[in-house]
């Protein structure tokens, strides 16, 4: 080891050599301004921290929990919405049809066309098809079936599509799916383990139900080659399948809005 003394020891070390009367000590050197920006910057991200937080534990899922209860909320006021626009329809149609001076042939011609397009209640014999999560611990329960992965465990949006695909093409005269009556502009969605249905929110167990001939209902069901790729899935991890015949039944009309948004009627 040298044992010269190291030049940034020495007593003038820090003086400008360079003829100038100012001293260096009164300048920032670089490695000092970095220091300083460090401070500056962690001082900004606490401040940011704190400011988002608001006192509460930011790493939780409450923000989510909001979300989700918005979300139920927002349903349960589209439920009310819905069931006052139904009973205000009502008395709309009631006076139509005390005053429109329509002859008595135009009036069935109406009656058979509101049957069709779903917005007056429907009775007859009916099958339900209940649909639902397995357990969330599910496994294998056939030799050579792989363990499931989680979205072999649940629901998912062509599921319920098939079976309403199934139930039409088994000649349904109405199909509810929840406590909704289906039209032609529904459309079955999931979001995530949710359905979200005509602006409501249902979680499994997921329950349709159509009305028709019970024996060509089912039927179509089991022939339905998306429902028996579903089967698959029943028998090895145990999701929920059920198919009941409930007898007579009554499918509510549908109370939503019936404008159409994109599409456009065919003049005649």
């Amino acid at each position: 080891m040298s044992n010269s003394a190291d030049p940034r020891n020495e007593p003038g070390a820090d003086l400008d050599h360079g003829g100038g009367t100012g001293s260096a000590r009164g300048r920032f050197r670089p490695v000092r301004l970095l220091t300083v920006g460090v401070f500056a910057l962690a001082g900004l991200i606490f401040f940011t921290s704190f400011n988002t937080a608001k006192g509460t534990n930011i790493r939780t899922d409450a923000s989510l929990l909001k979300l989700s209860d918005l979300i139920q909320e927002r349903s349960h006021k589209n439920k009310e919405l819905e069931e006052g626009n139904s009973g205000v329809r009502d008395d709309v149609e009631a006076l139509a049809e005390r005053d429109d001076g329509s002859t008595s042939a135009e009036d069935k011609k109406l009656d058979a066309l509101e049957k069709a397009s779903g917005t007056k209640k429907l009775k007859g014999e009916a099958v339900s098809v209940t649909l639902d999560d397995a357990p969330p611990n599910a496994t294998a329960k056939l030799p050579g079936y792989p363990e499931p992965q989680p979205n072999d465990l649940v629901i998912h949006q062509q599921d319920l599509q098939a079976v309403v695909n199934a139930l039409w093409k088994g000649g349904a005269k109405g199909i509810k799916v929840m406590d909704q009556r289906l039209i032609s502009t529904s459309a079955v969605r999931c979001v995530g383990n949710t359905l979200i249905l005509q602006g409501r929110v249902y979680s499994p167990p997921y329950k349709i139900t159509a009305i028709g001939d019970p024996d060509e209902l089912k039927q179509a069901v089991a022939a339905s080659p998306e429902i028996q790729n579903y089967m698959l899935y029943v028998n090895a991890y145990g999701l929920g399948w059920k198919v009941e015949d409930d007898g007579a039944v009554t499918l509510p009309g549908y109370s939503g809005t019936v404008d159409l948004h994109y599409a456009k009627p065919v003049s005649q």
